[in-house]
């Protein structure tokens, strides 16, 4: 489980096609923290660390993956925003975040606020946000400014812009969302009652 609280940004220093699976290599500064075996978020998506050194560490994505995330738009040179597991003992900061990506989205307006952005994102997928809900955007723990069907909005602060990827973001960006897992279930509920 992760909170959404970006760690640190990763470069894509290689990718490797193995079967159906891809071998993605990035270099960051907490590689030698890491160790194999272990769950890392990158851009929300949860993948498994599979070798480790003292500057890059090394994760596979099988095609299940691919389908569902933007992995595909990585290329040698992406900067990825990544999360470590929550530890039991740790401080909540941002919402409930599975690292299970829903759906990809498309960035389709960027509006410089003189302090703060606001992006809007338009999707197609069988879920919906909730106004001053928790939305999760490449990895990012946020909150929903603006709820339409199959489109929300979220603002970011200078820190956020900063610190994540979301400061290389244009009209186009593919993004990864996961829902609030909590709205996921309430709405398969109401279908079922329904």
């Amino acid at each position: 489980m992760f909170t959404g609280i970006i760690e640190e940004i990763a470069e894509v220093i290689a990718i490797e096609r193995n079967k159906s699976n891809v071998n993605f290599t990035f270099r960051a500064n907490m590689a030698n923290a890491l160790k194999v075996d272990q769950s890392l978020a990158h851009n929300g998506c949860c993948l498994t660390v599979v070798e480790q050194s003292e500057m890059e560490y090394k994760v596979t994505a099988i095609q299940e993956t691919l389908d569902r995330t933007n992995l595909t738009d990585w290329s040698v040179g992406t900067r990825v925003n990544i999360e470590r597991c929550m530890k039991a003992d740790g401080r909540f900061d941002g919402h409930i975040v599975q690292g299970h990506v829903d759906c990809v989205a498309t960035c389709t307006q960027i509006l410089d606020l003189d302090g703060s952005w606001k992006y809007t994102f338009s999707y197609i997928a069988d879920h919906e946000t909730v106004e001053k809900g928790s939305i999760t955007v490449n990895g990012t723990s946020l909150t929903v400014v603006d709820s339409l069907e199959g489109s929300f909005s979220v603002c970011i602060i200078p820190y956020t812009y900063e610190h994540t990827n979301f400061n290389e973001f244009c009209v186009g960006t593919l993004v990864n969302i996961e829902f609030d897992v909590f709205g996921k279930y309430i709405q398969k509920y109401m279908k079922k009652i329904g």
